[in-house]
């Protein structure tokens, strides 16, 4: 299986990372993407400014076991995870998870499984700017709860 990951500043394409995903092998099948945008209200905020850090090293360790975990439950042909950091703003792409498989069934369920985990077990902080007030986030209950149901 092919993987890669990144975490960058940088903007990216949904169509190139598409396109590396679909040359990995002839075997391919389907692939399945999720790109994430930053959101512009949060708790009923109007939100003006998102800033991502994160552990240089470990993040990427961290995403490489996440695929690993994948890659034992669905037979996968490729994988591409791009976290973005620095200030972004609402719109902005701040992740891209894309998988590749020869069945559809694999795609979808190892692009959201991979997404799931990304959200509670990689080591990226936000901060989150509106025009009362700024403030670190804490991962939600939703996100817990996404990630507990692939451990049933």
């Amino acid at each position: 299986m092919k993987r890669f990951v990144s975490i960058q500043t940088k903007d990216f394409s949904i169509e190139q990372e598409t396109n590396q995903l679909r040359a990995t092998t002839p075997e391919v099948g389907g692939i399945a993407t999720f790109t994430g945008l930053v959101s512009d209200l949060n708790r009923e905020q109007k939100i003006e400014s998102l800033f991502l850090e994160h552990y240089p090293g470990m993040t990427e360790k961290q995403l490489e076991q996440i695929i690993d975990q994948a890659q034992l439950r669905w037979n996968l042909l490729g994988v591409r995870v791009i976290h973005r950091v620095g200030l972004l703003h609402p719109q902005d792409q701040i992740v891209f998870v894309g998988v590749s498989s020869r069945h559809r069934k694999e795609c979808f369920e190892a692009c959201q499984f991979i997404m799931d985990y990304l959200k509670t077990q990689a080591t990226i902080w936000k901060k989150e700017s509106s025009q009362e007030q700024s403030q670190w986030l804490e991962a939600r209950e939703s996100d817990q709860a996404a990630e507990q149901k692939w451990q049933q």
